[in-house]
């Protein structure tokens, strides 16, 4: 038999899937660059987000009625002011629209380290009871892009401030208020279950940290009353405040002590927290003084309950009976 050349003819279905693949190929690069651009440009909104520019598209977001609630001039007195547990204006974050509330809890997360932002919400969340973070309140003092704006959170055992850096000299835009009530209104001597009181007891391995005659300047009997913003008014003093002055203690006792303010302002976020160390030491770390209290010293164990650490121009107040309340004011000056 005569053998027949063989003729290639084309696989129609071959080719098309060959061209398909290529268009399809180019297609999913495009659309795949395109998504990571999306993703790229959203995830750089997301990180230039911070608590004042959230803060002023919260604002913006304001109705009429809402404004004339919770927005004030600037030089408002109640822009300064901090308490243990008190609301700034009578409404209510649970009060305002879902995606209000949304932007408020983002202004309270940025304004908190990633690290401690979940057990903060859940001290705010616990210390207000059913209502939760909603039974918080809010006020705005100034105008967004004035150079004078601030945002105020406050309720039981909350005051938390986003000033951007308007109050020039002053860490925190003021004064705020921290604390936590875990297991009811007096807690036992280690605090179980207590935000907070990993300071206190961090604080203490300073105090065991001194001998016996710095311990005789520095363990006092009562610490500070708190009443309002009088219990972090500063004094301007660099000597003579109460308690064992820094400038006294030994190299190491001195790095301890450092070691535990970073850790008492750990929580909040870096901008505070570098702002905040700026302050205090252009105030000179020997000027600080270091003070223990035997009242409230919860059992009788001797693990103090109630500190401060105090210079010419700041306060750290720590009362941690019957539960943790602790006061912060940092400033360049008093």
């Amino acid at each position: 038999m005569k053998n027949t050349p063989r003729i290639e003819v084309p696989n129609s279905l071959d080719s098309t899937r060959r061209d398909f693949l290529k268009t399809t190929g180019a297609g999913l690069a495009v659309a795949a660059t395109g998504s990571l651009e999306s993703l790229a440009l959203a995830e750089k909104k997301k990180k230039a987000a911070t608590p004042e520019t959230i803060s002023a598209k919260l604002y913006k977001s304001l109705n009429e009625k809402q404004r004339k609630a919770i927005c004030f001039p600037w030089d408002h007195p109640l822009r300064g002011a901090v308490n243990n547990n008190w609301h700034i204006t009578k409404t209510g974050v649970g009060d305002m629209e879902d995606d209000q509330i949304e932007m408020t809890k983002a202004i309270f997360n940025g304004l908190h380290s990633p690290e401690y932002r979940k057990a903060v919400m859940g001290q705010v969340e616990s210390d207000h009871g059913k209502a939760g973070f909603d039974d918080t309140s809010i006020a705005f003092f100034g105008k967004p892009g004035t150079g004078k704006f601030e945002f105020v959170l406050t309720g039981r055992h909350v005051t938390r401030r986003a000033d951007g850096d308007t109050i020039e000299g002053t860490a925190f835009g003021g004064p705020i208020f921290y604390g936590h009530a875990n297991q009811g209104f007096n807690e036992k001597p280690d605090h179980p279950g207590n935000v907070y009181w990993y300071q206190a007891k961090r604080a203490n391995e300073v105090y065991q940290m001194l001998d016996g005659k710095q311990r005789e300047k520095a363990l006092l009997p009562k610490g500070r009353p708190e009443q309002k913003n009088a219990t972090v008014k500063l004094t301007g003093k660099k000597r003579g405040l109460p308690g064992v002055r820094a400038g006294d203690l030994s190299k190491d006792q001195k790095a301890h002590m450092l070691k535990v303010l970073g850790d008492v302002l750990a929580p909040f976020r870096k901008k505070d927290v570098d702002e905040s160390m700026k302050l205090i030491k252009a105030n000179g770390i020997d000027n600080l003084h270091l003070a223990f209290f035997k009242n409230g010293d919860i059992g009788n164990d001797g693990v103090w309950d109630v500190w401060q650490l105090e210079g010419p121009a700041m306060v750290l107040y720590f009362r941690g009976a019957p539960h943790v309340h602790t006061w912060l004011h940092v400033r360049n000056k008093a």
